[in-house]
């Protein structure tokens, strides 16, 4: 930011050299292009109330001989100083006998006052920036098909990046210049003037030579930026010199002087034409889809397409791997990237702070998602302009939105399945499934009533046979339950008979029938109960041949079954293989030995799993039990041991019914744990990714919140931002305090303007659209005043001062989006699309107007070449220089990009920009005042 002021500092230096060169220039041609009556002097002609008869030397083309004359030419003039009416601004009077101390003094004070102006200009545009981004950020669902044919639904803008950049976002940052054009048609009656013209000429030449070079030099040490999207660059850049080639062409070839309907209805339609040509070559569209298409891997391993540059494929195969590209939709492409940067994040952070629990590493991956995802031209621009108004930086608002995004995210994630008292009484077995030991005596049941518990209800129950008999195996039962109003639950007990005979494991079921008036029976509304005999050690087996866990469950439990008996101890060896899943990455193999005591039915494997926080994770490894055998020290094992030991013929029934008693294993000795990516991380990246957009940290959503911000000094943070670092307090410095304090009316006053949240940003754009096209009318009268009281030209202001005004918060933008992006794109290629937007739009819809205004009224719109038609001319020169030197840093091997690279290239390459701008005021203000004669 100090290097920022300084740069200001020497512009405005500049511009008071300017000035004074400018009123040198003027008095030289007062003395050189006037011949004035011999009799009648200086003072004579300040001392007179009516203008006087001069004779003064112009310049005209003689269509017959296509060459240029000079010809005497007797004109009116008025008093020198002498201005006429602006639209909106009063005109300070008196205008006549004004000493030079007084038009000095009046000429500070307008220039004064366009300064402040534009600080008003610039804040409004914020507001009207943030609606833009509010509108092009609208979001619709898509459903696509992953790599493995499987859906996914996900978000992406309805609007394409370059067709917003080259409309909304061009007409955003360039609509002063664009109103100023159309306003002074409108305030000098439908004739030409030199003011908006000039300003749009002026405009473009600063962007292409000032901004870039300053972008260039101003780039960290070592680093550099190269243009992502070449195609679109190149089409802005043709159209942007093509433009101007063009109004040459109207203004000085096809009906020099004079600009017919067509002319002026083409240069408009020719905006449209560019947005158009600019999205094909985007989307490689008609011709651009045959020209050569290479690919490469980007840092997140993600393949893409690249432009011009070499393949560097990390697949095994790259041709398969490009094929699978190709499938894939441009949406999900980009949604699927931003979500494995997103997880790449996360993993960073995991590693870089090992001990930081879950919810805060996704809130700083979360900021750093949004400070890291593609900014639009409107994010710098705002961010530029709240560092110089005092209103803080907007990474603190970044850091403040992945707190509550992140809250928000969790809430939505986290249901709870309360109960409803709307909804109807509900009966029914909780659990629905029971398993008893032979020799339990008795158990209790569960039976719940959910819904409205307010009334009475009840609901009759009974057992009955299935493989286990009444009798024999249970004692029968059957009754009513009673619920009492505020009752919830009711249990009742039934009794299980035991004998010493080894047998199968048995069943029976109890049902809940005929419910009381308005009480509906719920599943389950049969219980199971399974009897298992306990005179026979157990068959051992999983209860599942498939487990899926999240990754985020920590230690997964895995169950072993002992069933159809459960008579001494048993000793199961269990153990875990590798499959797709590594022991020491993914999980923590296990290896040991499970101890089921007397009468214990099941027992547990402790699995620990390794979270990674992955993003659709799908990988397993199996988990296998041996040969189950008794423990040496049972009771039973000691009888089985003796009956083993006699032969086999001598053995009686009960004996060998206790040998088919020895401990088993079942069918499923081998089950498979599958782990996923954690649900709610999924979710949560899902939700978060679809949230990291920068609409919303520009935009505001309530009055309140807007005073909030108008009223309160924030710190401009000098320092680069940290998003890994807590907000902490900060006090502003002197300078925050002064910049808040100048521009608290222009912010208290644009805090009215309704917020972009209210009709998607609409409202916001259109209101904040008008309020420009009113302070650009303001600043057109003040220039007007200014030029005229120190007799300036307007063509001199437009080109040396408007544009200027006009021009300073895209530089602070331009410089930001170059330290902060990755590519270069928001730097140049914004320039150059708004230069050709500029004219096609600004000067184009003025033109068209008054040209169609014109022809209805039998008369022509007449547009003097002059001075414009010469700037346009140099301008044209000097901007194929400029393009052909970012060209040659593009394809210099020792360089390689447009902005940045290494010290000694680019602050020359800068200086050869510099030195364009400088030779084009020069030369185009010596024009103006005819001192060079073309």
């Amino acid at each position: 930011m100090q290097l920022l002021r300084r740069t200001v500092r020497s512009v405005a230096t500049f511009a008071v050299l300017l000035l004074l060169l400018y009123v040198k220039a003027h008095t030289f041609a007062l003395t050189t292009g006037q011949a004035v009556d011999d009799s009648a002097s200086y003072s004579t002609l300040n001392e007179t109330s009516s203008a006087e008869s001069l004779k003064r030397v112009v310049r005209q083309v003689d269509p017959t001989k296509e060459e240029i004359t000079t010809v005497k030419a007797d004109v009116e003039v008025e008093e020198l100083g002498t201005c006429s009416e602006g639209l909106v601004l009063p005109l300070w009077m008196p205008q006549r006998k004004i000493s030079i101390g007084d038009r000095a003094i009046r000429g500070f004070v307008y220039f004064m006052l366009m300064v402040y102006l534009f600080v008003g200009v610039s804040i409004i545009s914020d507001r009207f920036m943030a609606s833009i981004e509010a509108i092009t950020s609208i979001e619709r669902d898509v459903v696509v098909r992953g790599p493995k044919g499987e859906k996914q639904t996900m978000r992406v803008r309805i609007w394409n990046e370059t067709v917003a950049n080259l409309t909304l976002m061009a007409l955003g940052s360039s609509a002063p210049e664009i109103l100023l054009s159309v306003i002074e048609i409108y305030a000098k009656n439908f004739e030409s003037g030199d003011l908006g013209p000039g300003t749009i000429v002026g405009s473009a030449a600063y962007n292409l030579f000032v901004i870039i070079a300053l972008c260039m030099v101003l780039i960290p040490k070592g680093e550099k930026r190269r243009i992502k999207h070449l195609r679109v660059f190149i089409v802005t850049a043709v159209l942007s010199i093509f433009a101007y080639i063009w109004l040459w062409a109207i203004l000085s070839l096809i009906s020099p002087g004079i600009i017919e309907v067509w002319e002026g209805v083409v240069t408009l339609l020719m905006f449209p034409a560019t947005v158009l040509w600019a999205y094909i070559a985007e989307r490689r569209l008609l011709l651009y889809k045959y020209m050569d298409k290479n690919y490469r891997m980007n840092q997140r391993g993600t393949v893409v397409a690249g432009e011009h540059d070499s393949v560097e494929m990390g697949a095994d195969d790259p041709k398969q791997t490009s094929k699978q590209f190709l499938q894939m939709s441009k949406s999900a492409h980009a949604y699927d990237e931003a979500r494995m940067e997103y997880i790449q994040l996360l993993s960073e952070l995991r590693q870089k702070y090992p001990d930081a629990d879950l919810e805060h590493l996704e809130m700083m991956a979360q900021e750093q998602m949004i400070n890291r995802g593609n900014k639009s031209r409107a994010f710098y621009r705002v961010q530029a302009t709240r560092k110089l108004i005092g209103s803080g930086n907007l990474m603190r608002k970044i850091q403040e939105r992945a707190h509550e995004d992140l809250s928000s995210v969790k809430a939505q994630i986290q249901t709870y399945n309360d109960d409803d008292d709307d909804v109807p009484t509900r009966i029914y077995f909780e659990p629905g499934h029971y398993t008893v030991m032979e020799n339990c005596g008795e158990f209790e049941v569960r039976v719940v009533r959910r819904g409205d518990i307010s009334g009475y209800s009840h609901v009759y129950f009974e057992t009955y046979d299935g493989t286990a008999s009444a009798g024999s195996d249970y004692v029968g039962k059957s009754g009513i339950l009673n619920f009492p109003p505020g009752v919830d639950e009711q249990r009742f007990k039934i009794e299980i008979i035991d004998d010493d005979i080894f047998e199968e494991d048995e069943c029976f079921y109890i049902r809940l029938f005929n419910p009381s008036e308005n009480v509906s029976l719920y599943v389950p509304h049969t219980a199971t109960i399974m009897i298992l005999d306990d005179d026979h050690a157990g068959i051992f087996a999983f209860g599942d041949a498939l487990h899926e866990v999240n990754e985020s469950v920590g230690a997964y439990v895995l169950p072993v079954m002992r069933y159809s008996g459960a008579r001494g101890t048993v000793i199961v060896p269990y153990w875990s293989e590798d499959e797709t899943a590594i022991s020491g990455r993914h999980y923590h193999g296990v290896r040991g030995e499970l101890i089921f005591e007397n009468n214990v039915t099941e027992q547990f494997i402790t699995v620990p799993i390794i979270e990674e926080s992955t993003y659709e994770k799908d990988v397993k490894f199996k988990v296998n039990i041996g040969e189950p055998v008794l423990a040496p020290d049972s009771a039973h094992y000691q009888k089985i041991r003796l009956v083993e030991k006699k032969p086999a013929e001598d053995l009686t029934d009960l004996e060998r019914i206790l040998l088919m008693s020895k401990p088993r294993n079942g069918e499923l000795t081998t089950t498979y744990i599958r782990i996923r990516e954690s649900t709610e991380f999924k979710s949560t990246v899902d939700k978060l990714v679809a949230r990291a957009n920068v609409s919303s940290v520009l935009g505001t959503s309530s009055w309140k919140e807007q005073f909030k911000d108008a009223l309160t000094v924030v710190p401009a943070d000098e320092h680069e931002f940290d998003a890994e670092e807590e907000v902490g307090e900060e006090v502003p410095k002197c300078m925050d305090y002064i910049s808040h304090f100048i521009c608290l009316f222009w912010k208290v006053l644009f805090a009215f303007v309704p917020p972009t949240d209210i009709c998607g940003g609409y409202v916001t754009f259109v209101i904040s659209i008008f309020v420009i096209g009113v302070l650009t009318a303001v600043i057109g009268d003040a220039a007007t005043y200014f030029g005229c009281v120190l007799n300036i030209k307007d063509s001199v202001t437009a080109i040396c001062f408007v544009a200027l005004g006009t021009s300073i918060p895209d530089t602070f933008a331009s410089i930001i989006a170059a330290k902060q992006d990755q590519t270069a794109d928001n730097c140049i290629g914004n320039v150059t699309g708004s230069n050709a937007v500029n004219v096609f739009l600004g000067i184009g819809l003025a033109w068209s107007i008054a040209s169609i205004y014109h022809a209805v009224n039998g008369s022509t719109f007449n547009v003097e070449p002059g001075t414009i038609g010469f700037a346009v001319t140099l301008f044209c020169g000097e901007a194929v220089i400029a393009i052909g030197v970012m060209m040659i840093r593009r394809s210099t091997k020792s360089i390689r990009a447009e902005l940045g690279g290494p010290t000694i290239s680019k602050w020359m390459n800068a200086s050869i920009l510099l030195l364009l701008w400088v030779i084009y005021l020069i030369v185009s203000t010596l024009e103006a005042y005819d001192i060079i004669m073309v």
